[in-house]
């Protein structure tokens, strides 16, 4: 008996050791992705010059590797966009290229033939490339919307091709920041640089930690995330900001590789519609509780937000 409590007083430590793992936080990571590779001319900057600081930027950022998905039927329009030659300095750099289909359209707009050529043409010119991925993302994140057929049909199309689907668990809808942006200097308004960089990072900060959080709701861990962003000239000029709030806030920003070998993103959640972050869908599927986006995943409330704090203007 007494050797049994002795062995038992030896076991304790590394008992309650084990007990106390699932209460302490889970490491958060994180992988940076950019969308409509190659994009026209923004507000600030001219592509090539776009390209030059979003790559100092990323390494500034101590960023190994970032995900670009590319429409390669955008490369040569808008601009005199040499997308080429910006692709290919993102992969010298050390980043991976993925599909986004050949022009981005919408998937519920076309047939299934006709999305799959679209994918067709994007493969047809990304592959053999240095830095290619067999990963693509669906533009607009519209998998089909309620059409469960036509979702379905494409899925088996990505599978059939040996293509991963490239969800993001978070985005900070950056499209639609630099959107107001362009209508804010077309109307000659007054733009506060200072306030747009704590807009652009608190709005990607808040997406990152909720879809955490709701990841952590819906499946019990904290799966290694995807931030969806776009080859904008606001990541150009705030990524390396942006990345040490990251950073401050507790995460590891790690390669796009290790992100995508996560199993959480080999889920193809069954859910009335087919749009949105996998995160979202994984939590519509197993039924939990909403809000699915955070606040500032509502355009309404977002940009009322950015007229305030970067217009200075009165909403009230």
């Amino acid at each position: 008996m007494s050797r049994l409590i002795g062995m038992l007083a030896r076991l304790l430590p590394v008992l309650l050791l084990f007990t106390a793992l699932p209460a302490q936080a889970q490491e958060k990571r994180i992988a940076l992705t950019f969308d409509d590779v190659p994009r026209s001319r923004g507000p600030f900057l001219a592509p090539e010059e776009r390209t030059e600081k979003l790559i100092a930027a990323l390494q500034e950022a101590g960023v190994k590797q970032a995900a670009f998905f590319v429409n390669p039927g955008h490369i040569g329009t808008g601009d005199g966009v040499n997308g080429v030659a910006h692709i290919e300095a993102y992969v010298r750099a050390g980043h991976v290229i993925g599909d986004h289909s050949f022009t981005h359209p919408h998937l519920s707009a076309l047939s299934v033939a006709a999305y799959t050529a679209e994918i067709d043409k994007a493969e047809a010119w990304l592959k053999g490339r240095p830095g290619y991925r067999p990963w693509f993302r669906y533009p607009f994140l519209d998998e089909g919307g309620t059409d469960k057929a036509k979702r379905d049909a494409i899925r088996a199309v990505l599978k059939a091709r040996g293509l991963q689907d490239g969800y993001v668990t978070a985005s900070g809808s950056d499209w639609n920041t630099e959107d107001q942006l362009i209508a804010a200097k077309k109307a000659g308004k007054a733009i506060d640089m200072e306030a747009l960089r704590k807009f652009y990072i608190a709005t990607h900060l808040e997406a990152a930690d909720f879809a955490d959080a709701l990841m952590v709701k819906t499946i019990g861990r904290s799966p290694i995330h995807v931030m969806l962003m776009h080859e904008t000239d606001l990541a150009a000029l705030f990524l390396p900001d942006l990345v040490k709030a990251l950073r401050a806030d507790g995460w590891e920003i790690v390669p796009a590789d290790e992100a995508y070998a996560d199993p959480i993103h080999s889920a193809q959640p069954d859910t009335p519609s087919a749009d949105g972050t996998l995160a979202e869908l994984l939590a519509r599927e197993k039924h939990v509780d909403p809000p699915y986006a955070d606040p500032r995943g509502n355009l309404t409330f977002v940009n009322r937000l950015f007229a305030e704090r970067v217009l200075h203007e009165s909403t009230r």
